[in-house]
């Protein structure tokens, strides 16, 4: 079961993107380069974003859906929706953040997924 878990591509590119936000935190946050809850908020809505859609879209589209499958990734499909109105909506209401560690946290999901790719064509992985 773990070994399965670990195969999968979308939970090793949200491991990448958990070391890259802990290790910015741990190096530009003491240099005050960056707001830490700017940048964390960021990074969070740019993992679940996207371990949301990734398996909500897995579910969704998989090979032998079944009723429960289906269902599941709708909600989860609804779940990021609903996060990225919440995330808006906050904008709307002037949530005041440091956008450049707002957008470096959004960033790491990116340097993340190339990270992944470039580990799994190393190690011969798809």
């Amino acid at each position: 079961m773990i070994g399965r878990l670990l195969g999968s591509p979308i939970l090793r590119i949200e491991l990448w993107h958990g070391f890259l936000l802990a290790a910015l935190i741990a190096v530009l946050v003491p240099l005050r380069a960056l707001d830490a809850w700017a940048f964390l908020l960021g990074g969070l809505f740019m993992g679940v974003n996207f371990l949301l859609l990734g398996y909500g879209v897995q579910r969704l589209l998989s090979a032998f859906a079944v009723k429960g499958r289906v269902r599941a990734g709708i909600v989860l499909l609804v779940l990021k929706f609903v996060l990225f109105l919440g995330l808006l909506s906050g904008l709307i209401f002037r949530v005041q953040l440091d956008a450049r560690s707002f957008a470096i946290g959004v960033s790491s999901l990116l340097a993340a997924i190339i990270l992944e790719r470039l580990w799994a064509s190393q190690c011969g992985g798809a």
